[in-house]
């Protein structure tokens, strides 16, 4: 049997409001605005206290060194680090900008996860994703693969790929636009994709881009090593991603043998769960929303499906849902009928993550699920399970190293990024991951 963990990113010295992300409306409506790193990384730990103290495994991934000066090497800036970032915010601000998200706090978009329990070779698989729809994201894959690597070290137990290659066609989000069922039947990976890459698609979003291509999709699971009948590949609908669900899982959420969708989540979504239905049995629970009882509008603006569903020690699940859903009436009255009228999800928790929803990032988008055996979990050596020691030592280390204010201005300044070298540096020490980060010359 396998103990799920969470894996929740934290929230980097340099988490911002920059507008970057086309189709987030959440991260076009709040860009310019102030950010307060240190109370973004303490509301993600917060977070984690909460899930970790219901019983539900949890543990933590590490930030990513930005402003990324290695990145602005490479597009042509020259001389040291803060010749690098002063050119930079002169001649190309926005450049400066988005080399310096720490959008790597959204975890759900790290990697694609198949236990070992579905794999053929009955090792656990993570495929790192590159990200490539979005250039500050793009960022993201080689450092998410060193640090999984670093975490997942053991080639008996693990394989972490290379990321697929970047470009228009292979276009992959990682695990936002994946969820995994399981029954008594068996398990079923869905794999949410938008477009088509190589033949094109015949439907797609007028409004906003699909950044997850079916291409990208097919190859993650063959890489993972999934069988074909445990592998099922559906496009989103286009009006959903119009309305804001750039990833499946802003509309979605599956967890066990329980699945939550808005009927905009997914084309034909009676077909859909007619198919989940035939593999999986009558084990499966779909809970189905439709416009007619919660508008689209109201569930991307609540985030009520970017809720994490959970599996408590007992058995039963809980919901992990934002504030925002809690003070939005039709979101509520959708989680607590949820509650009401199944019996295997019995509590809905409301946590405030303001400084990541400002993004665009509810409870789902900060954590990787990975199921870990025992001899897993044992495997592992890194100090990212969180428990109380861990919580009091990050804690610590978030208030010595973050700022509680940060304009985009601030990015060029290069006291910040010896703030974020000498915070990471302690950090990887502190986790026990070794010499991850390219400054470290690891």
């Amino acid at each position: 049997m396998a103990r799920e963990f969470n894996f929740d990113g934290i929230a980097g010295p340099t988490h911002n409001y920059a507008g970057l992300s086309r189709g987030n409306l959440a991260s076009l409506k709040h860009g310019g605005q102030l950010s307060n790193p240190r109370a973004a990384a303490l509301e993600g730990l917060e977070k984690m206290r909460f899930i970790a103290e219901l019983g539900v495994g949890q543990a933590v991934l590490p930030p990513h060194p930005r402003p990324d000066v290695r990145a602005l090497r490479r597009l042509g800036f020259s001389g040291s680090d803060p010749a690098v970032l002063e050119a930079a915010w002169r001649l190309e601000p926005r450049l400066l900008v988005a080399c310096s998200s720490a959008s790597a706090m959204w975890a759900a978009n790290a990697a694609t996860v198949a236990p070992s329990s579905d794999t053929r070779d009955g090792r656990l698989h993570l495929t790192p994703a590159n990200l490539s729809a979005l250039f500050h994201r793009s960022l993201e894959a080689e450092q998410t693969t060193r640090t999984l690597r670093a975490i997942f070290f053991d080639a008996e137990r693990f394989t972490v790929h290379d990321p697929l290659p970047a470009g228009a066609y292979f276009s992959d989000e990682g695990a936002a636009n994946h969820s995994r069922l399981v029954t008594s039947l068996g398990a079923v990976h869905v794999f949410g994709w938008g477009r088509q890459g190589f033949s094109g698609t015949p439907v797609e979003p007028r409004r906003y881009p699909a950044r997850q291509t079916q291409e990208a999709s097919r190859a993650v699971a063959k890489l993972n090593q999934l069988t074909e009948e445990r592998v099922l590949l559906w496009q989103q609908a286009p009006e959903g991603i119009d309305a804001g669900a750039f990833h499946s899982d802003v509309l979605c959420v599956g967890n066990d043998n329980t699945f939550l969708c808005h009927k905009s989540a997914f084309v034909d979504t009676q077909s859909l769960l007619q198919t989940l239905q035939a593999r999986l049995g009558e084990g499966l629970e779909c809970v189905v929303a439709g416009e007619e009882d919660f508008p689209v509008h109201e569930a991307v603006a609540s985030y009520a499906f970017n809720s994490q569903l959970i599996t408590l020690p007992s058995g039963e699940m809980c919901i992990i849902a934002p504030v925002e859903s809690e003070r939005n009436a039709v979101a509520r009255r959708f989680l607590e009928r949820v509650v009401t009228d199944w019996e295997s999800v019995v509590a809905v928790h409301y946590i405030d993550l303001n400084s990541s929803m400002k993004n665009g990032g509810g409870p789902a988008c900060l954590r990787l699920k990975i199921p870990l055996t025992s001899t897993e979990r044992d495997a592992i050596s890194a100090r990212v399970f969180f428990d109380g020691a861990l919580e009091h030592a990050l804690k610590g280390w978030v208030a010595r190293h973050y700022r509680d204010r940060l304009g985009l201005d601030d990015l060029r300044d290069p006291e910040l990024l010896n703030q974020v070298h000498t915070a990471l540096d302690e950090l990887s020490a502190l986790l026990g991951l070794g010499s991850i980060y390219p400054f470290q010359g690891g």
